[in-house]
This record gives C-alpha cells, structure tokens and sequence, in this order.
C-alpha cells in the first residue's frame, strides 16, 4: 500500500518567513506534543474518540457489505437523507471514489450498480426535481441521523416514505428505507424497531462529522461496488503512522501542530483545504465542517485571554487561482493553505499539438498532459505563495483510490483531535449550533415568535 505523504517545507522558516522555526520545531513544540499526544491517547483509550476504532472493527465492514450486496440490483436511484456528517462523508466517498459524473452514466458504464444522489439540505426545489425524475418503485432511501431526531432529514424522510407508500403501499414502503442511526434511542430507532425498517448503527462514541468511515459513509458507497475494505485498510494505516509521540514521524501531529502554531504566533488563522483534483471538491467541504464544527469554540490562551478557533475555507486548484488566489498573495497575511496534490491521475489526456501558427502562445502546452497541467499549476502556486510570505502545505496522495482517501480522511480527523488538545477545547458536541436547532424546533411547534429579543420590529428594517 503506498502510503500518502505531507510536504511541510513550507511552513517552516527561513523558507517562510511567518513560519515556525527550524529550533522551535524540533524543541519546544516536539516536547509539548508528547503531552498532547499523552491526553489524546488518555481520551482514546477512555473510548470518547470512536473514529479510530473504525477500521478494525469487523460490524462496521462485514455487516454494511452483506447488507448492501443484499440491495445492490435491486434499485435503480439510492436517496442518501441526511445534512451535516450524515451527508458530506456519502457525497465525498461517491466524488473521490465513483466520480461526479457517476449519476450521468449509463446503467451499463456503472456495472448496474444504482445512481447514487445526498440530499443535504431541505430545499423544496431540489426535492421535487429529484423525485420527478425516479420511480419510487425502484428507489431506495438511505435515512442518516445519529440523534435519530435531526430536524431537516426527519422532514425529508417524511415526504419520501409518504411518496414510496402511495405508489406501493405502506407495508412494501418499508424495503425501500434503511435507518443509519444511534443503536438505541431516537426517533427513527424507534421507528425501526417498531415497524420493522432495517437498520446500520452509528457508534455512540462517534460522531456525525467523524462518521465517514462508519455505515453513515461506508453503505452509500458499497451499494455501488465500492471496496470499503481497501477503505478501511488505508485508514488503518494511517493510524499506525501516527500512534507516535515522536512528532517528526507523525503526519497528523505535525500538520496540527504547525496550523496551530501559525494561529497562535502569527495570527493565521484561517486555513484553505485546496486539492487539485475535481474528485475530491468534495472532500474540502468534508474538511470544512470537521475543522469548523471541532475547532470553532471559544477557548484560554495562556494570559488568560478568550479566543475563537481557526476558520477553515473551501477551495479547489486550479479553479480557484482565478478567484482567490489574488486575495492570498496580496491579502491580509492571515491565511495557511493546505493542498492536496494527486501524483497519479486516472485519466492521462494529452494536449495535441495544433495552432503552430501561434508559436510560443500555445507550443508550451504541446505534447504534455493535462494532469502535468494540474501538476504545474500546483507548483507555481504554492512557490508564487512562499514567496509572497503565505505558508502553505502539501498532502501527496499517489492516486485517488480506497486505501488513499482512507489514510487521507482518517490522518484528517487525526489531526483534527490532536489540534483541539493543543487548543484547549473538546472536539466533540457543537455548542454554538444548538440555540438554532432550539428555535428552529420552536418555531416550527409556534412556541415562540420569529421576531428579534429587542423592541424593534423586522418591518423597520426591510425594504
């Protein structure tokens, strides 16, 4: 298996300038992590960190994969519901792994295996136009919520059950959903065991942003002949690497120690997933919320003054060369850029050599490939970047495969748990999002009004 690996030359000075120090990196920081890596063993061993028991966990791969070799020819469209962890880990396996175009090929260029479509958000638009065009006869919902009480997919399980069940019937409605929930307790365990709806649990110890390589990630992705073995192996391994106090030898540690320090030192505080490859768009989203949701909470400094966590950003290269890329070289020095480079493109698309009138306008393109395109592009980037002072990083993964997005996700939120020890706040629970998700319930129950907690009315403010 050839492991992934993290390019961090330029986060360090004299290379960068706003870097951490060469002395400071092998010292200070080095003996601080074995600290943290101490607290982070502690919690893990105290079974709060369930993500990393994932990859060896024989319920986690043999059950999804004999429940979904069970449904595979039998639908034609697969529904993922869910919003948050319970949608961005299927969206990111099916980009990375299936391809974006997946849906648009024909039954026979995707082995018969179903389309595959997550909907995230209860926009009624995007509902009704995917429903209009599948047949609920062959359609299969996958229902992902590990509270088993999420507002937006319980809603959206709703109108799909009462859409199946006016085609075929209450009784026979029930073969068209299986619940991904807690093992015990909520609203759709209740439904299951109630009505006979089959389920795939989420791990109480685990949570929704950590759940990509558990059944909420991993079934969606098997009933279209995904390996998730090869998954979960990549991830495996991964763990192994970064079991190690030694920071040097950690990949997780030393991505989270360096982001951290260019917070704290230098006042980089936002941080760019940007991976040069369409497949894994997705995957910055996925980092987006695991680092917002773990990180984003007040927390002590050492002079005991209050501080907020990073703000991570989606990006993708080369695309947003063209959009963003002015406002890092040029912008505020607040930023910290982690790409993500693919060594190995599954497409090798050469650029013909035509236009020779043109000359030099277009004889640089001549005869390379587009993925050596991709690979400059990556390169002068982040060079034009150190040179105009802004740190960045770089994750080789040698091809988008299983086992590479199993050690990239899983070093992902290796990094992230380790990060959090070193801000000072839990990685687990979102505080700052539980006051919507109240209202949101009141609202909708109409036990309060929509209107602000001041005097003033909305109308004085709308035009």
């Amino acid at each position: 298996m050839d492991p992934i690996k993290l390019s961090y030359g330029n986060l360090i000075s004299p290379r960068i300038a706003l870097g951490a120090s060469r002395e400071d990196f092998e010292g200070v920081i080095s003996e601080r992590f074995k600290e943290v890596m101490a607290a982070v063993d502690a919690r893990r061993s105290a079974g709060d960190f369930g993500f990393f028991d994932l990859p060896s966990s024989p319920d986690n791969s043999k059950h999804v994969s004999t429940l979904a070799k069970s449904f595979r020819q039998r639908f034609l469209d697969v529904v993922v519901l869910g919003i948050g962890g319970s949608g961005l880990g299927a969206r990111t396996l099916r980009d990375a792994l299936l391809g974006q175009d997946w849906n648009d090929r024909s039954r026979e260029d995707r082995d018969h295996y179903p389309r595959l479509h997550v909907l995230d958000n209860p926009d009624p638009d995007t509902l009704g136009a995917l429903f209009s065009r599948m047949d609920p006869v062959k359609t299969l919902f996958n229902v992902i919520s590990k509270s088993g009480k999420t507002a937006e997919t319980l809603a959206q399980y709703l109108v799909a059950r009462d859409w199946v069940a006016s085609s075929v019937g209450e009784e026979n409605a029930l073969g068209h959903f299986v619940f991904t929930t807690d093992p015990n307790r909520g609203p759709l365990r209740h439904i299951a065991a109630t009505e006979g709806v089959l389920t795939l649990p989420l791990p109480e110890n685990v949570s929704g942003r950590f759940s990509i390589l558990s059944a909420a990630g991993l079934f969606p992705v098997a009933l279209c002949g995904v390996e998730i073995e090869g998954l979960l192996r990549g991830a495996a391994l991964m763990d192994d690497r970064c079991r190690t106090d030694e920071l040097k030898n950690n990949p997780g540690g030393v991505l989270a120690s360096l982001l951290h320090q260019a917070h704290i030192k230098h006042g980089q505080k936002i941080h760019v997933f940007m991976p040069y490859a369409d497949r894994l768009s997705s995957t910055s989203e996925w980092f987006q919320q695991l680092w917002a949701e773990s990180l984003g909470k007040h927390h002590l400094q050492d002079k005991g003054e209050q501080e907020t966590g990073p703000t991570p950003l989606a990006a993708l290269g080369a695309r947003d060369q063209h959009s963003l890329l002015q406002l890092f070289m040029e912008g505020p020095r607040d930023k910290v850029v982690l790409f993500v480079k693919v060594e190995d493109h599954e497409s090798e698309v050469v650029i013909p050599d035509r236009h020779q009138d043109l000359g030099e306008e277009l004889s640089y393109l001549r005869g390379h490939t587009m993925g050596q395109l991709l690979a400059a592009e990556w390169q002068a980037t982040a060079e034009a970047l150190r040179r105009a002072g802004c740190p960045n990083t770089t994750i080789h993964l040698p091809a988008v495969r299983p086992d590479t997005m199993g050690q990239l996700l899983m070093m992902l939120e290796i990094t992230t748990v380790i990060a959090a020890e070193l801000y000072g706040v839990d990685p687990l629970g979102q505080p700052g999002v539980e006051l919507g998700k109240r209202l949101t319930y009141d609202l909708m129950n109409q036990k309060v009004s929509s209107k602000p907690d001041t005097e003033e009315s909305d109308s004085e403010w709308m035009i």
